[in-house]
């Protein structure tokens, strides 16, 4: 293991090579997130609403560009 210090030690550019190995290292990996009691309960709220009104759903590629048309420009 890395300490601080020694991270510290390393380029930016490093670093950012460091985090995106482990990050490839990750990959076929099961990961299971750990969620907040709330968290859980505000998804299973979420998957309940949109079970009720699938009709309301909108392509992803929609919700895309409606989150980057809000972006500063």
């Amino acid at each position: 293991m890395y300490p601080t210090e020694q991270l510290r030690s390393l380029s930016v550019a490093e670093r950012l090579d460091l985090l995106e190995r482990v990050w490839e290292s990750l990959e076929g990996e099961e990961i299971t997130p750990l969620l907040t009691l709330e968290q859980e309960a505000e998804l299973d709220r979420r998957i309940a609403e949109h079970e009720a009104h699938p009709e309301e759903a909108i392509p992803w590629e929609v919700a895309i560009r409606q989150l980057r048309d809000r972006l500063p420009k």
